[in-house]
């Protein structure tokens, strides 16, 4: 079950919960309800691989905990912050993540193409989507503990092209 609830602490802000689980396309879809088509496929893309993270590895997919998404939409742009209910993980090597050198051969982001390569096996299930989160979104940090991820996409005068079309 998906609930949607709006902030009364922040008025601006909505929050969504749902238990832990891979199937994702309703949540991301009501995420994106409000974002403009240009934007969707990337952005999707990267919220799919944040909430994949907080299900898969934060919450290690267990049903009775949830995933918490507080997200906003406004004239300057969209924000998420994504909370699990798992351990957490060391976040210091993640959030000083120098993505413009490390990722430039997984990520093509800077080509006409837009497309993601295909990666070895072992180098697709750590770091991919780290690379996918800080090419999409302009601010990427997450808490100390490692259960809350912040993420950004501010609108910027000079409309930047997507990603990929």
């Amino acid at each position: 079950m998906i609930a949607i609830s709006p902030s009364s602490a922040q008025p601006k802000w909505s929050t969504m919960s749902f238990a832990s689980t891979l199937y994702l396309c309703p949540v991301l879809d009501l995420l994106l309800a409000n974002i403009p088509k240009q934007l969707q496929p990337e952005i999707r893309l990267g919220l799919q691989e944040a909430l994949v993270n907080a299900a898969k590895h934060g919450n290690k997919l267990d049903p009775s905990k949830t995933v918490v998404v507080q997200f906003s939409v406004t004239k300057e742009g969209y924000s998420w912050v994504i909370s699990d209910q798992g351990s957490g993980f060391a976040t210091e090597q993640v959030n000083r993540c120098n993505c413009d050198n490390d990722c430039d051969s997984h990520c093509d982001s800077h080509s006409n193409s837009h497309s993601l390569p295909d990666l070895p096996p072992e180098e697709s299930e750590s770091g991919r989507g780290l690379c996918i989160l800080h090419q999409i979104f302009d601010q990427v940090h997450w808490n100390r503990q490692g259960t809350q991820l912040r993420l950004s996409k501010q609108i910027k005068k000079g409309k930047r092209q997507p990603l990929f079309n």
